[in-house]
């Protein structure tokens, strides 16, 4: 038993380094164009990231949205290792090489104007995070914490999440919010004049109130707490996504200002109106496949 569980724990650490380090790190070391070469190469093995690629095809199949499992399966793998390599090259790349990759389609709110930023598990996020500081702006994120427990037998991975966390710290010039705390720092920030940031496509079943929204033509709930927080406090809402051209490696990044909105069910709506053309533009960019059973009602 003993013995068994030691294995156990060495293969799972052995994936994490394989799977978190020694492939995505390529990127802080060799040219993006190159790299990226080999990522799409790499997309075709199918033993890297294969538990979390084949749940995301067969909840993805399962309702509707995945009529070529072996396609969806390996672009959800290249999009999984770039969405990784991302905190290697956030770590090792500068503005320069963001103005030289990124390609931006729609306008950040002006600075020091309070507001909340909204964006999805859909795509590889880093360099919109990037972007909105270096135009000024001043985000706040909201992040889940990390729970040491949920890492159990898996250190490195727990070393790997919180230099994650870190980057997104470090891409944002300050420090993220706690997500399951008060929104009383929040709420500090807004009346500085700073901007919050949260991703929203999230499962409801801890929120303490949700809305049911209609989905990829299915019933869907999602928090209500900060779509109620613009409403009440009269704050513009901006819509970003941060994309990966598949074919050349390019990254995009789409703005969507939906300004001040005094009906809470409308503002949903067109908040995730945005997120499901994105979806049903590229079904297998969309990272909660996985916890799909959570997210539709």
């Amino acid at each position: 038993m003993v013995v068994s569980s030691i294995w156990r724990r060495v293969r799972a650490e052995w994936q994490d380094l394989v799977e978190l380090v020694l492939v995505p790190g390529l990127a802080a070391v060799l040219p993006w164009w190159l790299c990226f070469r080999i990522f799409h190469r790499l997309s075709g093995w199918r033993f890297l990231y294969r538990a979390s690629c084949e749940v995301a095809v067969a909840q993805a199949a399962a309702r509707g949205w995945c009529s070529d499992p072996l396609g969806f399966e390996r672009a959800r793998r290249l999009l999984t290792i770039i969405d990784h390599a991302d905190l290697y090259l956030a770590r090792t790349r500068s503005d320069a090489w963001m103005r030289r990759h990124l390609e931006i389609a729609g306008e950040w709110p002006a600075a020091r104007q309070p507001g909340l930023l909204f964006t999805f598990h859909w795509g590889a996020g880093m360099w919109g995070l990037r972007h909105a500081a270096a135009s000024g702006l001043t985000p706040n994120a909201l992040v889940a914490p990390l729970n040491a427990a949920q890492f159990d037998g898996r250190a490195l991975c727990h070393r790997y999440s919180q230099a994650r966390n870190g980057t997104v710290a470090r891409a944002l010039r300050r420090p993220p919010l706690d997500a399951s705390a008060s929104l009383r720092p929040a709420l500090k920030a807004l009346r500085a004049g700073e901007q919050v940031l949260a991703v929203v496509d999230v499962p409801a079943d801890h929120a303490s109130a949700s809305e049911e929204i209609t989905f990829l033509g299915m019933k869907a709930r999602v928090p209500r707490p900060l779509f109620r927080l613009a409403v009440e406090q009269a704050l513009p809402v901006t819509i970003y996504l941060t994309g990966v051209c598949r074919e050349t490696g390019k990254r995009t990044l789409s703005i969507h200002q939906l300004g001040v909105s005094n009906d809470i069910h409308a503002l949903i709506r067109d908040t995730f109106a945005v997120l499901e053309a994105a979806v049903r533009d590229d079904p297998a960019a969309w990272h909660f496949w996985g916890v799909a059973e959570r997210f539709f009602s």
